[in-house]
């Protein structure tokens, strides 16, 4: 088979239909798909845990708001400081001012640990109005999690963004808006291992629930997610231009702490576990 044919050539639109002259792209429906997956999953776990429905019902608008400024602030702060400090209207509105005018491009670049971050404090904040125990509230978004990071990565894919370095492994993509070297589909391999940790969790919560600490779901969705996301850091090319000359990334030196929480909080709750045995 003559080079070129061997891997797959990548090319699709990003676009799915145009409402009202606005294009509604791929990225868009598979963020909100993966949102409302993980919705659908936590609203289990509540009734499952008979908590009330009148807890359950703002907890959507703290998660949603709260990945989405987080990752768009933890994208522009971290990876483009010069540009969007220079265009704050650009960093809170999903436009772009060319010398043509304004123009609708959707939020282009969110950082997933801005989006962890944000997240953890709104529970914080969510668990003082609702007077849930803080653990409980996000082992049950740490179980849905993962679906939505799969979709999430599943959007980048579909943008051809976020793209593996040359290789010439049989799968290797060529990224046609990119360039045609063949290249790691790192943004399939993210999604992959995060379905793959969804189903882990919910096996692990149907089976193991009554068995498993608080803190236990925490904890190793957040280590797991971000030690493969550090060392699938090295299968990827850097995002901007200042990471070039740095040892490891700006995404896996982003990843240490979550790594150390999440491992920590394993940790804590097998301590805390132990002495209640006691």
């Amino acid at each position: 088979m003559n080079g070129l044919l061997a891997f797959i050539t990548w090319n699709p639109s990003t676009e799915i239909f145009s409402l009202f002259g606005i294009p509604i792209r791929y990225y868009s429906v598979l963020f909100a798909l993966g949102l409302l997956a993980a919705y659908f999953v936590v609203h289990y776990q509540y009734k499952d845990k008979n908590i009330p429905e009148k807890k359950f019902e703002p907890l959507f608008f703290y998660c949603f708001f709260a990945i989405l400024i987080g990752a768009r602030l933890g994208h522009c702060l971290l990876y483009q400081p010069d540009y969007f400090l220079s265009h704050p209207i650009e960093m809170i509105l999903p436009v772009q001012f060319t010398p043509e005018g304004m123009k609708f491009v959707g939020y282009q670049g969110l950082a997933s640990h801005g989006g962890s971050l944000g997240l953890i404090i709104a529970l914080w904040l969510y668990v003082r109005k609702t007077k849930l125990n803080y653990i409980v509230v996000l082992d049950m978004i740490a179980v849905a999690t993962p679906i939505a990071a799969c979709c999430i990565r599943l959007g980048n894919l579909m943008n051809s963004e976020i793209i593996g370095k040359a290789t010439n492994v049989p799968w290797a993509f060529i990224f046609v808006q990119e360039d045609m070297i063949p290249r790691h589909p790192a943004q399939l391999y993210e999604a992959l291992a995060y379905l793959l940790l969804f189903l882990i969790n919910i096996f692990l919560y149907k089976k193991y629930k009554d068995m498993l600490h608080r803190g236990f779901f925490s904890g190793f969705t957040l280590a797991y997610i971000f030690i493969f996301r550090f060392f699938i850091e090295f299968l990827k090319e850097n995002q901007v231009g200042f990471e070039n000359g740095m040892t490891i990334n700006m995404g896996q030196w982003l990843s240490i702490p979550f790594i150390i929480l999440g491992i920590g909080w394993i940790i804590y709750g097998i301590k805390k576990q132990k002495k209640i045995v006691k």
